[in-house]
């Protein structure tokens, strides 16, 4: 590789993992108001799959070759004109929106990236936009109070247990719906486990007697359908998957977006870097395994961040 290209994931058609490959492409440039970084770790994340295989056409249309990724940290290596927030050698972290992070360069807005903490390992930084500003936004949708109870599916991946922590932080009650080999970790992160099975709503109400002031989904359509069903009120119920079930009750779908800002993602690093939450980080694989990546991904079962080390 010469020093006038980078290597960055692409993908040129919709389809399973097989249509991942990483490619060499030409350096990317800042413009005024961007700066390059040199990517230390890019997280991957569920949304990337179902835009990759065309499942979020309607929604997320991808343009081809089409990047991937939003998650990244590194180190800030070319400036563009007019930029003063940061100096070339800086360690930052935060997002693209053009679908660019999984490559060992990329080309960021600086309204997009913050200081990375010391207390920070590159894994977690190039990890927390997505799990971050998503809990932050879903937490904020259902607006908890000390002492309330809210139950959230899907607890132990990667956002859930961001969740589940800004949850305890905040002072509520977690019920955390995930499989009985999560139960420890809920445990010690301030949460009641509940797992998931046929007779769930028994053990939700089972787990909260006085009953349950508000359900975040994480997983799928049929917990918006059982938190109707359990009698939540609609304005308490936020999915951040689950759009058209959604529309269909009158729920929330509050998602990252509605979060990605440097105030917001400061503050979840602030929060991470004082070990107040944690950042799980599951696995970590070469850019060129990213295929391995999201096949470890898609088994639905990893308990935090799959991160890529470019």
């Amino acid at each position: 590789m010469s020093p006038a290209q980078a290597r960055a994931v692409r993908f040129d058609e919709y389809g399973d993992r097989d249509v991942l490959h990483v490619t060499e492409v030409p350096m990317p440039r800042p413009a005024a108001g961007e700066v390059l970084v040199e990517v230390r770790a890019a997280g991957i994340n569920p949304g990337e799959a179902a835009i990759r295989s065309g499942a979020m056409h309607e929604r997320f249309p991808a343009t081809f070759p089409s990047g991937q990724g939003s998650d990244l940290a590194g180190i800030v290596t070319e400036l563009g004109a007019g930029v003063t927030d940061f100096a070339l050698g800086d360690e930052v972290l935060g997002f693209s929106w053009q679908r660019s992070s999984q490559a060992t360069h990329v080309v960021v807005p600086v309204s997009q990236l913050i200081s990375k903490p010391d207390a920070l390992s590159w894994e977690v930084a190039g990890s927390l936009y997505v799990v971050g500003c998503t809990a932050w936004a879903a937490v904020e949708a259902v607006a908890p109070k000390p002492g309330e109870t809210v139950a959230v599916s899907a607890a132990a991946g990667g956002v859930g247990t961001v969740v589940v922590q800004l949850l305890a932080v905040r002072g509520a009650h977690v019920l955390g719906i995930a499989s009985p080999a999560n139960a420890d970790w809920l445990t010690a992160h301030g949460a009641t486990p509940v797992p998931y099975g046929d007779r769930l709503a028994d053990a939700l109400r089972a787990a909260a007697p006085d009953g349950i002031d508000a359900f975040i989904d994480l997983f799928g359509p049929e917990y918006v359908q059982l938190a109707v069903e359990l009698g939540i009120s609609r304005d308490r119920i936020e999915t951040i998957i689950s759009f058209q079930k959604a529309q269909e009750l009158g729920t929330k779908s509050a998602g990252s977006a509605d979060a990605s800002t440097r105030e917001v993602l400061t503050e979840m690093a602030d929060l991470v870097a004082s070990g107040r939450i944690e950042i799980p980080i599951a696995a970590t694989y070469p850019l060129d395994g990213v295929r391995d990546a999201f096949a470890e991904l898609e088994k639905r079962h990893t308990r935090g961040k799959i991160v890529l080390i470019p």
